[in-house]
């Protein structure tokens, strides 16, 4: 006999029919097994059109996921796609210029070696010779050499203007030409760009500050006018003269020959090159030839670095939306089958088996969620044409950096869609609900991984001890969310402990609202902890990333202050220049520059990009005091002298008279004998140059600010009178002290705001999707309380204790996640104890209470009209 008594059918049996290797027939519906398909098909279709609320919630859910990964990957490609803009080398066919990244090459544990690159901030320079070589090639017409250096035109008692000046044998690789008047051909002639408002005859007053500092004011004759930008452009020899690198140049555009290919021409170009043997005159490496779009890596120096960290950034964000979709995703989906869970164990009853089930409901949740990753898909290109807009405005993507956007690009959009469904697809066998209808009684399995991430989370903590900067507030970051998981595992057992705690004061203080509240959540601790667990996702992600920045800032800000000692600044000057101005007893330039630092972690390089400052040494305690721990000073003043911030000493092993090897702006290797250790290194940067060597590695080494320490007994009002009457500078009488560290933190805190609003939309969407969820599903309940007398006002009141009990229990674990993280983080990179400013834990309480009583309270209202 067939299964079930049922007689047997077409290919059942031992006859004829049935032979090995002969493909069944598929069931149709006179078949059992084929009305067994249909019945659970047509349960399934009536199911999902029952409970549209459920799948609404994971409709939001997955759009908004889709839409959040479709905007970063549009990022990431767009920024991977991304080059410097080309105008000043535009009718160049080749640009021959430095390499401007350094590498660092290990040798792996298991063999092989890796390689990591850092981009350099600072120009890298060629040997005046190359162009001679280039000359020679055959097929080049003319290679030109170029210099950038800034100049500063003086306009009497006026704010002076700061200005690119070049040789105007350059404009011919933009090019630019003469609207009126000749060339230069004198060390006195100038022509001007367009906007600078001097006309042909005219006498131009120019200030030239280069590597060996400020070279005075020299009067100018104007002998023409020039179309493009407002540079000043000078004879040959006059700007090799203003830009103090004797033996070198910027970069060298080549034109080639009539009919000559670009393509043939950098052929030719790079065969000379290394023929010749050129290198770049700091680190001595193979110089770049660069054609096409790669052109404008000789004129924007910071887009390389813009590029590579856009795209490393949302490559983070992206791997932190993908897990925490995971969870997010997950828990709706359980939810939604829990409110189904009586139909489920219906089609348990007509013969369908759990496989067949676990089938049905990938099914339904495909159809939903393709359906809303297709909707997110198309609303990520706006989303990342407003974030990239954005982002520009907030200086992260420099002006030079041009982001293209192919058409082929957009359909990446359905990739990060069909990424989605797979993930909603994935949590079905993890998020089915238990045969008798409720909840499924969570396991020792369960609990035991709670535990291992729990104890993973407190490990990445501690991880984040042993790492500084970026690398640190990733591994607070990793630590925040895995911990998170391990509580949204937990959230059973969180919950009874929680209701432990409140049951007492609930029933207490709440009245018969509170009693029927306390007796609600502890019959089902699994609701109330899947109810918890987006509350502590919310807090822990928005307390990390926001308090890790906040810590850093406000220590570093503190330390500024205690540094700062100088009475004013000024900007426009330089200190040889403000040095003999009666009244001053120290004037300290500071400049602002980059270094690179290798390293290795367990075999894996590792280049860390470091901001610097390069000051006066003589002096320097009576203008800015960095509060030197060990050795002395006075050490810096002569070359090849460093001095070093102490966490940062500590974490090399070195001290005073110690050397340490460090990668300049230009790339040039440098090893520095360490000359002092100091505390303010958050204020000032890990390492603290002299100007006269740090300067040797800058572009341009143009002091971004000048500080003054009047002599003792001296009015300082006198004294800030006196500078403010020399043309072009400007006093800045109380300049804020947070100001003099070189660190920009525009695009870390940009990026941070990206990270928390994209995280802390999914969360709240899923705050009010899940606890609607489970107050909707409650509406049997809450007609049977009906029923045995509760009143509707105390229902309402119960609601309420119930999303205070979910909120206070939701902030309470999440602040402690997260205070796991942040104290290993902020000991480690800023001695103190984390720091949230009191707006933003205003604003992180007040989106999570929000949020929760908006996810009970509303679909409450509709749940105590339900009948039963």
């Amino acid at each position: 006999m067939g299964r079930r008594g049922a007689l047997p059918g077409p290919g059942q049996g031992r006859g004829p029919d049935r032979q090995p290797g002969r493909r069944r027939d598929p069931p149709d519906a006179a078949h059992p097994r084929g009305a067994l398909v249909n019945a659970v098909q047509l349960l399934s279709a009536r199911f999902l059109r029952a409970h549209r609320t459920a799948w609404a919630a994971v409709f939001t859910a997955v759009a908004l996921t889709s839409a959040l990964l479709g905007a970063s990957a549009l990022t990431i490609g767009s920024a991977a796609l991304g080059h410097a803009e080309t105008a000043r080398y535009a009718a160049a066919d080749v640009v021959v210029a430095g390499d401007q990244s350094t590498r660092h090459t290990t040798e792996q544990l298991g063999g092989g070696t890796e390689t990591a690159h850092a981009a350099l901030t600072e120009r890298v320079r060629l040997p005046e010779r190359t162009a001679a070589v280039l000359r020679a090639v055959p097929g080049v017409r003319d290679a030109i050499a170029d210099e950038v250096f800034p100049v500063r035109v003086e306009r009497g008692g006026a704010p002076g203007r700061t200005v690119d000046g070049r040789p105007w044998a350059a404009a011919r690789l933009a090019p630019h030409e003469l609207t009126a008047g000749r060339a230069p051909r004198g060390a006195g002639e100038v022509v001007v760009g367009a906007g600078l408002g001097t006309r042909v005859g005219g006498r131009m007053l120019v200030r030239a500050s280069a590597g060996a500092g400020d070279r005075g004011v020299r009067a100018y004759r104007v002998t023409g006018t020039a179309t493009g930008p407002a540079h000043l452009w000078f004879a040959a020899a006059e700007a090799r003269r203003l830009a103090g690198r004797p033996g070198s140049a910027a970069a060298i555009g080549v034109l080639a020959e009539p009919g000559v290919s670009a393509a043939e021409a950098h052929s030719r170009v790079r065969r000379a090159l290394d023929r010749a043997g050129i290198r770049d005159v700091a680190a001595g490496r193979p110089v770049r030839a660069y054609t096409g779009e790669g052109r404008g890596a000789a004129e924007h120096l910071g887009a390389a670095a813009a590029r590579r960290s856009t795209v490393e950034m949302f490559a983070a964000v992206s791997g932190t939306v993908l897990m925490i979709s995971v969870l997010v995703i997950g828990s709706l989906v359980a939810q939604a089958l829990r409110q189904r869970a009586p139909e489920l164990a219906l089609l348990r009853s007509v013969g369908a088996t759990p496989r067949r089930i676990r089938a049905v409901v990938g099914r339904e949740v495909i159809r939903v969620a393709a359906v809303a990753a297709l909707l997110g898909a198309v609303a990520a290109i706006p989303a990342q044409l407003a974030l990239r807009a954005w982002l520009r405005s907030r200086g992260v993507l420099p002006e030079g950096l041009v982001l293209p956007a192919p058409w082929w690009l957009f359909p990446a959009t359905v990739l990060t869609a069909g990424l989605t469904v797979g993930v909603a697809r994935l949590v079905v066998p993890f998020a089915r609900p238990g045969e008798s209808g409720g909840a499924a009684r969570p396991g020792n399995g369960r609990r035991i991984t709670g535990l291992v991430l729990l104890a993973g989370g407190v490990g990445a903590a501690g991880g984040a001890t042993l790492q500084s900067g970026q690398a640190a507030a990733m591994a607070a970051s990793t630590a925040a969310v895995t911990m998170v998981v391990g509580c949204a595992l937990l959230g059973p057992w969180i919950a009874a402990g929680a209701l432990r705690v409140l049951g007492g004061p609930l029933r207490r203080a709440g009245g018969p609202a509170g009693r029927l509240a306390a007796a609600a959540s502890t019959a089902n601790a699994a609701r109330f902890g899947a109810a918890i667990t987006p509350l502590v996702l919310m807090t822990a992600f928005a307390g990390v990333q926001l308090s890790a920045g906040a810590t850093v800032q406000r220590a570093g800000d503190l330390q500024a202050e205690r540094a700062f000692r100088a009475g004013f600044a000024v900007t426009g000057a330089d200190a040889a220049r403000l040095g003999g101005v009666p009244g001053v007893a120290v004037a300290t330039d500071v400049l602002h520059s980059t270094v690179v630092l290798a390293g290795s972690d367990l075999g894996t390089p590792r280049l860390e990009r470091l901001p610097v400052l390069g000051v006066t040494p003589r002096g320097l305690t009576r203008t800015l005091d960095p509060g030197v721990t060990a050795g002395n000073l006075d050490a810096l003043r002569g070359r090849g002298t460093v001095a070093v911030g102490e966490d940062r000493a500590d974490a090399l092993g070195i001290g005073p008279g110690s050397a340490v090897t460090l990668r300049m702006g230009d790339g040039a290797e440098r090893r520095l004998k360490v000359a002092a250790v100091y505390r303010n290194a958050l204020a000032l940067g890990d390492f603290l140059f002299s100007r006269e060597e740090l300067s040797r590695h800058m572009s341009s080494p143009l002091p971004s600010r000048v500080l003054i320490s009047p002599e003792r007994g001296v009015d300082p009002a006198a004294v800030r009178t006196r500078i403010a009457r020399l043309a072009g500078v400007r006093v800045d009488s109380s300049p804020p002290p947070e100001r003099l560290t070189s660190e920009d933190h525009r695009a870390g805190a940009a990026l941070s705001l990206v990270a928390v609003a994209s995280i802390g939309a999914l969360t709240a969407v899923t705050v009010l999707t899940t606890l609607a969820l489970i107050t909707t599903g409650r509406r049997g309940e809450f007609a049977l309380l009906r029923r045995v007398g509760a009143g509707r006002g105390q229902l309402r009141w119960m609601l309420r204790a119930e999303a205070a009990a979910v909120t206070l229990t939701g902030l309470t674990v999440g602040a402690a996640v997260a205070l796991v993280p942040l104290t290993a983080f902020s000991l480690t990179a800023a001695d103190t104890l984390p720091y949230l400013p009191a707006p933003h834990l205003a604003a992180i309480a007040a989106a999570t209470t929000l949020t929760a009583f908006a996810g009970v309270l509303l679909p409450g209202r509709a749940s105590l009209r339900a009948r039963a």
